[in-house]
């Protein structure tokens, strides 16, 4: 095509005004949307997983985020028996990191099951009715959980697994937890650290398991086996049996009591969580068996773990300081929320579904096992434990000792 010099340089400035904002709308758009970018929209300051502190503040950060997403965010927590972290904890953080990040109560529900699977999938077609775009969801077992998601995803609604990987969940779902090999693996050097400590000669080891339908029961097995498995090897120690898992006290009483009739022997036992722990250390009281002389471990810095390692008959507990998974969990899904993906400062690992044969993106957070040592400045510190409620009679010379005060 012919034209005047004059217009066909107006006709080219036009052209090249056109791209470049097609280029602008190209960039801001990528930009919005990767999974490199660290900066919550409205904020200058870069969001990872130590950005989240005891006092909720990078939450702030998440506040043009939330105003710019659609649909309640749903949170399904299992039940409260297996842990009681799951109310006293869990359920405020969350709603903290929710009110903190700008969301009113509208355009967030936090439910719990109560340990039945028919309750959870009610609330979850309920959170779905009422026009919820991400679940956040901490299944009571993979079956249930996965038909939970594929429900969810073929509505449309975004899933994160919360705490506990769902086997066989649906695709493009995210995962916030801590890297529970390594729990695991703190429980297992947490054993070996207190036997040493406690100077048991000849370790006669009971194994106690978590549930084994919890694939975090599974990883953490996974962790402490692999640490004990040379001590087993060598015949240093010795593993004197390996009950069916549970996480129900009653049940982890009875097999212990049952494991230790059989096997006279047992001077040492691997506990996977706290109240597992508590149960086996009711027995050693009632048989009279000296602190300090029968190590047990734990997990989930419990009052009644915390209390137990004071004591003397609990070597110590893994702390999943609950704070900052909740919050990840919360930032991840208001990036869900607002139809963006979140940033790789966020999702920093992945985990691998065994069932789907699939890796999971995965926010991995870092957990830390806590004794008498480091207990004020872990839980004491970040206001998991009040010393009031710790440092009961039973246990205040020991707070003492501890510096806890």
């Amino acid at each position: 095509m012919r034209c005047a010099p004059a217009r066909c340089l107006l006709s080219v400035v036009a052209i090249v005004a056109v791209v470049g904002l097609a280029a602008c709308g190209s960039s801001s758009k990528s930009s919005s949307s990767s999974s490199n970018n660290t900066t919550p929209p409205g904020s200058t300051v870069p969001l990872t997983l130590d950005s989240f502190t005891r006092d909720f503040s990078a939450m702030s950060q998440l506040k043009s985020l939330a105003a710019a997403g659609k649909g309640m965010v749903g949170v399904l927590l299992p039940d409260t028996t297996t842990s009681a972290r799951y109310e006293t904890l869990d359920r405020p953080f969350l709603t903290q990191a929710f009110q903190a990040a700008g969301l009113s109560s509208s355009d967030f529900k936090v439910d719990n099951a109560h340990g039945s699977t028919n309750t959870m999938q009610t609330q979850a077609d309920a959170d779905i009715t009422q026009g919820a775009s991400v679940l956040l969801i901490d299944a009571l077992d993979s079956g249930s959980g996965a038909a939970i998601e594929a429900n969810a995803a073929s509505k449309g609604v975004k899933v994160i697994d919360y705490d506990r990987l769902t086997l066989g969940g649906t695709d493009g779902r995210d995962y916030v937890s801590f890297n529970n090999v390594n729990v695991g693996k703190l429980i297992g050097q947490g054993e070996i650290d207190c036997v040493a400590a406690w100077n048991v000669a000849k370790p006669n080891v009971l194994v106690m398991d978590g549930d084994p339908t919890d694939n975090n029961a599974k990883l953490f097995a996974e962790g402490y086996n692999g640490v004990l498995k040379p001590k087993f090897d060598s015949n240093e120690w010795v593993k004197v049996g390996e009950p069916a898992g549970t996480w129900t006290p009653s049940v982890a009483q009875t097999n212990f009591d049952q494991q230790l009739t059989a096997h006279k022997n047992i001077n040492a036992v691997i506990t996977p969580n706290d109240n597992v722990a508590n149960a086996v250390v009711a027995s050693l009281q009632r048989l009279d068996i000296p602190a300090k002389t029968f190590p047990t471990t734990g997990q989930d810095a419990s009052l009644v773990g915390l209390q137990n390692i004071l004591k003397g008959y609990q070597c110590g507990t893994v702390y999943k300081p609950v704070y900052k998974e909740a919050q990840a969990a919360v930032a991840l899904a208001l990036y869900l929320r607002a139809g963006q993906t979140p940033p790789s400062a966020l999702i920093n690992d992945t985990t691998k579904d065994t069932t789907a044969n699939k890796d999971v993106p995965s926010a991995y957070l870092t957990p830390t096992w806590v004794t008498t040592e480091n207990m004020n400045d872990t839980v004491i510190k970040d206001q998991l434990v009040t010393v009031s409620d710790l440092c009961i009679p039973a246990v205040a010379s020991a707070c003492t000792a501890a510096g806890i005060k």
